[in-house]
């Protein structure tokens, strides 16, 4: 999948998501049960992760990408910076 592909498909989900936060909303007004409520909770939460390894696996291909057409030689910054965020991500997750 090329960039601008994977910017599209990952602006979809987030879009999605945004979707479903307002229904989320609009259950919390409208007093919906909330075991119905909590099903959706787990559903944007599990989509919102989703996006996050969209963006891990991303990155990861990007990385090794650059790595190979700068002859295998690897920038110790971006994989510290990286590693960094993804343990953000990991710690949330």
């Amino acid at each position: 999948m090329n960039h601008l592909e994977y910017k599209k498909a990952v602006l979809m989900r987030l879009r999605r998501i945004e979707g479903q936060m307002r229904g989320l909303q609009r259950m919390v007004e409208e007093d919906a049960p909330c075991s119905e409520i909590l099903t959706q909770v787990a559903a944007v939460t599990s989509a919102t992760k989703r996006v996050g390894m969209a963006m891990v696996q991303g990155y990861m291909e990007e990385c090794l990408a650059k790595t190979a057409a700068a002859g295998g030689s690897s920038k110790p910054e971006n994989f510290r910076e990286f590693h960094k965020a993804l343990s953000r991500y990991i710690d949330w997750a």
